[in-house]
């Protein structure tokens, strides 16, 4: 009889305490974005990577509004590789809005950029101070890393508020992604990109042209690199090539809309 109250008691606590457990390394499971990319003019997609309804719940941005031929132009700094300047000068004369996400390297290194970006209307983001794998810190580092390069843009710019986010390298979790939305950041990832981060590997503005052209559809957010020279190089051909075909650049700011 004994022995049978023990068993009960183990049965219940495993009932109890594996769905805690699973629950919990459900929750810390690490992702790294990725997406099914557009073609003929067709939505980008994400329907298949096993993260879509994690997205949802949190509201986060991959696709804008979907009914509206908009775009929204978004530039990873980790560090500069001597394009920035050309960058703002093609947006400032195309009068074309973007976001710059810029890490804490990028900030105490490239300050003057960093307020440029703000003076001519663009949105700084957070990618973080150290570019951490974020879906293998603590919640505190968490904090830490979006409030300590939060401070370091308010301190340095008319920018007074910073509410996107793009993790480093795209990689996440749901405990990440959900402890950013309690701080206040909307997760930014993209439905347009390519590989322009390998400086050693770039091969021509007429590539990256193509590759983002053929890559277009309604409410796209476009990923691209600072550090890359084809990219800077295409950037005017590329806005005058969407606006062609009836798009219009948006802020963030605007998106009235997200979809998946």
């Amino acid at each position: 009889m004994k022995k049978t109250r023990i068993l009960c008691v183990w049965l219940t606590l495993c009932f109890v305490l594996f769905p805690l457990t699973a629950n919990a390394a459900s929750l810390d499971r690490p992702y790294n974005f990725g997406f099914q990319k557009s073609k003929s003019g067709k939505l980008a997609s994400i329907d298949y990577e096993g993260f879509k309804e994690i997205l949802q719940r949190h509201e986060a941005i991959f696709l804008g509004d979907t009914s509206r031929k908009e775009l929204y132009l978004t530039f990873d700094n980790g560090y500069e590789n001597g394009y920035t300047t050309k960058i703002l000068d093609v947006l400032k004369a195309k009068q074309v809005p973007a976001a710059f996400f810029v890490t804490g390297h990028y900030v105490k290194d490239q300050s003057e950029l960093v307020k440029r970006m703000v003076n001519e209307g663009h949105l700084v983001g957070n990618h973080t101070w150290t570019h951490p794998d974020m879906s293998q810190i603590s919640n505190e580092k968490i904090k830490d890393e979006l409030d300590k390069l939060k401070q370091s843009v308010v301190s340095l710019t008319s920018q007074k508020e910073m509410k996107y986010l793009r993790p480093p390298k795209g990689t996440f979790s749901e405990r990440s992604i959900s402890v950013c939305k309690e701080l206040g950041y909307t997760h930014v990832f993209w439905s347009i990109a390519y590989k322009d981060w390998d400086v050693n590997d770039q091969k021509g503005s007429g590539y990256a042209y193509k590759k983002i052209i053929d890559q277009l559809h309604p409410g796209a957010v476009i990923l691209l690199h600072s550090i890359s020279r084809d990219n800077t190089e295409a950037l005017g051909k590329i806005i005058d090539s969407a606006r062609e075909q009836g798009y219009v650049f948006q802020s963030l700011d605007s998106m009235a809309s997200r979809n998946y």
